[in-house]
Order: structure tokens, then C-alpha cells, then sequence
């Protein structure tokens, strides 16, 4: 990657950071924070990493199978939390494969250094891929008491915990599973996505017209069950046994392989610890001064959750403006009893926060963006021409 030229990211530091100087850092300060060391790599970091708002993340050359999911705490490495627990090491460099329900450490290739920049913490999410594998992958860091948050002032390198849970998944280093975003000052909160649902339309019905966003701690959305008239699958529930996906292979898998379809219904009954790929009733859009995060589980929503947390960028469902939204994809998971969602019941919700300046690149083709319009949303590795039948 070429370094760009030019002052300091923030040469304000010293100061107090001021309301105008708080949000999520854009395309442009994530490829400086690159430039000056603040994210390293054993590798070269690819200008390809480089999202709207966020940096992805890839693998190193090994992983190493531990006994189970576990925090280091405050005064361990992750290195050293692994001692007592490990199973095996496994190289990566020539590909692996990771077993559903096991717990993997894997050492990434990037490296954090946030001492010279006060007031600036990151945040990860797995990439929208992983979720919709249904790969658990979160972010450990040295000392860390908490998953995905990196505290201000981190010096270290970073780890992903990842654990497949319904299909046996082949990797190798330089595959990437999480992103990172960064935040200068506060976080997410409901006042800006309120600020967000007041500047602009936000949600859409299915025919593209505007409707009223309902805000309640972020933006909610609810589940589409019915369909519109002649749709043959609202969505997709993951087969029991499946072949091994390798997820550099793109467009390759048969869904039928892997899926069988979810027909349009009144309710759906969720299978204990089954997983399904869900659509969201409502269409949604990011515009470019804003990104969000979609919210994990909310136990007043139900004895299920939307499995995964994500990252929306600048941009999605908005393009250039001419985009009327796009369906939220929902990863669906029901916990020890049968439950029955209904058709239009909410499900999700998204939190907007202000970006810091307006990406230089937003998302969508031009960003390498493989969901702007999304139907059925399965991940990149499977066929899209399938239809349900």
C-alpha cells in the first residue's frame, strides 16, 4: 500500500476531542492509521482490506484448538491463557479444516498500536460472510475482560476465537472472518440514530416507498415470513450433514447441498439450535454520513436470538442515492425450546453513528461489496441462480 502524505490523522491531539470530532473513522483515515503504524502487518496490509468504515482482518499461519472459549483477564496474554487448554496446533499456511463445535485461537496478521492516539478505540464484528456460515469468530486481545471491544491506548497483537457451529469450514492464512471499525469519542447511542431517522428516509417497504422508521434504542426492523405474491422461499434452514466449505471458493456450492428452503408462512416454528438465513420485512439504508450496527439478541425479543452482531457501512442500501433500501439479512438461531416467530413480529434493530467525515469510498460493487441488493442473502460461496423448489 502506498503511504499517503501529509499532517498527523488527528493533529489535534492534546486537546479535548470536540462533538464535530467524534465518530467512526471513514475509508481515508482507516488506509493513515495504516501509513503510521497505528495497524501493522506481518504481511502487507492490501488496500482491499480497506471497507467504507472498517478494516478487514485475516488470518495468520496457524491455529491452535483449545478446550474451550475463554477471556485472558487482565493480567494474562492470550498466548499464555492457551496453555492449559490446548489440543493441537494446526498450520494454516497450506489450509485446514475447522470442526463444527470445536474452539479454535488463531493468531492474526494484523497488530494494533493505539498509544499515540487518545481517545480512539476499535470494535469488531465478524464480516457478513462468517455470520451467514454460521461461524462464530470474535476478536481477543491481550488482557482483554470483554470479546470485540479493543480498550484505548492497546499496544499487542490481536486473536480471533472462532468456532463453527454448522458446517466443517476450510480456511487458511489470509482468509478473513472479522472486521474492525474504529470510533474517535463516543460510541453508538440512540440520539444519533434518532438524528439519522430525521435527516432522511431510512426505511422502506417492499415496493421502495418510504415509511415512518420506528426508533426505540436504534432503528427496528421485523421478519418477513409471507413473501411477496409468488415467492417460492422466505428464507433458508441449514441441513443437519453437509459437505466441507471452503470459503475461498466463490459462487461453487450448490445450495441444495446445504439448505433446505423456508416456505412463505404465517409463523415458522424455530428448531432447538437449528439455524436459519432469514429476510427482513422492511428494506433499510446506511446513508453515507452514518454507519450501524446491527444489535445480537435481545432477551425481551424471545427465546431466540438474531445470532450475530454486524457491521453496516456508508452507503448500504443507499449507492448513490438511488437505492430505496435493502432487506436486512437475519442469522436466526432458537436456544433449548421450539419457538414460533411470526410473520412481521421485530426481530432486529439497527444502531447509527455518526461518521467521523464522509467515506471516500462507500458501499457497494465499487468497494468489493457482495450484498447491496441481496435477495435470499446465503454467502458468497454459493451459486446464485438456484431457485427454491
Amino acid at each position: 500500500m502506498t503511504s499517503p502524505t501529509g499532517p498527523r490523522l488527528f493533529p489535534e491531539v492534546g486537546r479535548e476531542v470536540r462533538e464535530h470530532d467524534r465518530g467512526v473513522l471513514p475509508f481515508e483515515h482507516l488506509r493513515a492509521l495504516v501509513a503510521d503504524g497505528v495497524m501493522s502487518s506481518s504481511e502487507q496490509i492490501d488496500e482491499g482490506q480497506l471497507q467504507p468504515a472498517s478494516i478487514d482482518l485475516r488470518l495468520g499461519a496457524y491455529a491452535l484448538q483449545v478446550r474451550a472459549s475463554f477471556l485472558p483477564g487482565r493480567g494474562t496474554t492470550v498466548l499464555e491463557a492457551t496453555e492449559d487448554l490446548l489440543v493441537q496446533r494446526i498450520s494454516l499456511e497450506d489450509g485446514a479444516v475447522l470442526q463444527k463445535g470445536a474452539v479454535y485461537i488463531i493468531p492474526l496478521l494484523e497488530s494494533l498500536d493505539l498509544a499515540g492516539t487518545p481517545g480512539l478505540l476499535a470494535k469488531a464484528n465478524p464480516k457478513s460472510t462468517t455470520g451467514r456460515l454460521d461461524v462464530f469468530a470474535r476478536l481477543i486481545t491481550d488482557r482483554a475482560d470483554q470479546f470485540d471491544i479493543i480498550d484505548r491506548g492497546y499496544q499487542g497483537p490481536l486473536f480471533a476465537e472462532v468456532s463453527p457451529k454448522t458446517f466443517n469450514v476450510r480456511v487458511r492464512q489470509g482468509t478473513r472472518l472479522n472486521q474492525l471499525r474504529f470510533v474517535r469519542g463516543r460510541s453508538a447511542s440512540s440520539h444519533a440514530s434518532r438524528r439519522a431517522a430525521d435527516e432522511e428516509s431510512l426505511v422502506f417497504d417492499e415496493h421502495g416507498e418510504p415509511i415512518k422508521a420506528t426508533v426505540d434504542s436504534g432503528i427496528w426492523f421485523s421478519v418477513d415470513l409471507s413473501g411477496s405474491a409468488g415467492d417460492r422461499a422466505v428464507g433458508w434452514k441449514a441441513r443437519g450433514e453437509a459437505p466441507v466449505i471452503d470459503l475461498e471458493r466463490i459462487g461453487y456450492y450448490d445450495p441444495e447441498d446445504f439448505w433446505e428452503a423456508v416456505r412463505p408462512s404465517r409463523q415458522l416454528i424455530l428448531t432447538p439450535d437449528a439455524f436459519y438465513i432469514l429476510g427482513s420485512k422492511e428494506r433499510v439504508r446506511v446513508p453515507p454520513t452514518y454507519a450501524a450496527e446491527m444489535l445480537p439478541y435481545d432477551q425481551a425479543m424471545g427465546e431466540f436470538r438474531v445470532h450475530y452482531a454486524g457491521f453496516f457501512d456508508p452507503g448500504f442500501g443507499y449507492g448513490a442515492g438511488e437505492l430505496q433500501g435493502t432487506r436486512a439479512i437475519l442469522e436466526v438461531r432458537s436456544h433449548e425450546i421450539p419457538y414460533a416467530l411470526k410473520d412481521g413480529q421485530r426481530i432486529g434493530r439497527l444502531m447509527y453513528e455518526r461518521m467521523l467525515a464522509v467515506p471516500e469510498r462507500l458501499y457497494g460493487a465499487g468497494a468489493g461489496s457482495s450484498y447491496q441488493d441481496q435477495g435470499l442473502g446465503l454467502s458468497k460461496q454459493f451459486k446464485r441462480s438456484l431457485t427454491p423448489s
